[in-house]
């Protein structure tokens, strides 16, 4: 599979994950441009979006914060410390890879047995594998960016690592950070929660007006009462604050974010990550589909293969409707069997006979012939 590349940051071609949660070996999982996990209720498509999660905190030095938070090392292994001593990771990408792995401690932390670059890869000599070291609680992976030892490939690995990114617009209620006034300052990049979704925007505006019109035409495809956003930065104790206010269609009315409904409001966010000009390498979504109508979905679908085009989406659904918009090369089917979680990517040729009598794939999976439904062990 072709990997994918925005500026100098690189998407991921395959992936290993050996004794995290319900994974116990996962290896050298291929991914492509556009990969949809589907799959029955703890399957371990949350899992495996989790393992991102871990991954970003790992690199940036906070894994030990992570873990606590999570409740210890132990919960993260499969079937706990009694049967699985460390947790393996690797990601490899078009000539790199990073690698590490992971074992408990007595005080229920994490400690690295290892941690590596790998450049060529794949490669089995001495001098492509780079060894960070041993026996640290952080990734030192940061670290060694500028050491002429790693020459510029720990800060190749680093930047695609770091670049990686997990959406999640879940929490839309009164008190959420994106219905909260903001700094205009903050709109670098949008954040995973769209904390800064107002400041995100008027950027858009001010430098990217394109964008914008699309943004907006997009919500209004979604809310036909929506018009337009009326962004008004105000001055606020020497910083210019604002807020996500709108206008509805025949009225000057300024209307605030919290009346904007949760689904309305979670599209727009989906919409601002899947239509930014500079996405991330890889950007992750679990369940995009909560709160939305199914004609918002079959909008959402397009919004999703448009920005695998360029740059790579990993989607998790448990949506029919959702799953009816992709090819079958681009689903990935998460199942669970003896409390270990397997992937496969589905194949045109393997449903044929079904996609002849023009049955769609969400029907397809919704009669249980490909798997990824529910399962007694």
């Amino acid at each position: 599979m072709s990997n994918m590349k925005t500026s100098n940051k690189q998407a991921i071609s395959s992936i290993t994950i050996m004794g995290y949660k319900s994974f116990r070996d996962l290896s050298g999982f291929e991914l492509g441009g556009l990969n949809v996990l589907i799959g029955a209720n703890g399957s371990g498509k949350s899992g495996f979006i989790s393992f991102f999660r871990l991954l970003h905190e790992l690199i940036e030095q906070r894994l030990q914060l992570a873990i606590n938070l999570a409740g210890g090392a132990d919960i993260h292994l499969y079937f706990g410390p009694k049967v699985t001593k460390k947790l393996v990771g690797s990601l490899a990408f078009d000539k790199y890879a990073y690698e590490f792995s992971l074992t408990p401690t007595d005080d229920n932390q994490f400690v690295f047995l290892d941690e590596r670059v790998v450049y060529p890869y794949p490669s089995n000599s001495y001098e492509a594998n780079r060894r960070i070291g041993s026996g640290h609680t952080e990734s030192i992976l940061k670290d060694r960016v500028k050491e002429e030892t790693y020459q510029n490939f720990a800060e190749v690995i680093y930047t695609a690592v770091s670049s990686l990114t997990d959406y999640h617009f879940h929490d839309t209620s009164p008190t959420a950070e994106v219905r909260r006034e903001g700094s205009v300052a903050d709109n670098e990049y949008l954040r995973n929660n769209a904390g800064n979704l107002a400041a995100y925007i008027y950027s858009l505006r001010e430098s990217q007006e394109s964008s914008y019109r699309k943004l907006r035409d997009a919500v209004r495809l979604v809310a036909p009462f929506f018009d337009d956003f009326l962004l008004r930065p105000r001055v606020s104790n020497g910083d210019e604050r604002i807020r996500l206010e709108w206008r509805q269609v025949h009225s000057d009315y300024p209307f605030q974010p919290n009346q904007l409904s949760g689904g309305t409001l979670r599209f727009i966010c989906l919409a601002t990550a899947l239509l930014q000009p500079d996405p991330p390498a890889t950007m992750l979504l679990d369940e995009p589909e909560l709160g939305l109508h199914p004609q918002a979905l079959d909008i959402l679908a397009e919004f999703i293969k448009d920005a695998s085009k360029r740059c790579q989406v990993i989607v998790s659904t448990q949506s029919v409707t959702l799953l009816n918009a992709f090819e079958p090369e681009d689903v990935i089917v998460v199942d669970r069997e003896q409390g270990e979680s397997r992937m496969r990517r589905l194949s045109r040729e393997e449903l044929a006979i079904w996609l002849e009598q023009e049955y769609t794939l969400g029907e397809i999976w919704h009669k249980n012939i490909v798997g990824g439904g529910p399962v007694h062990e």
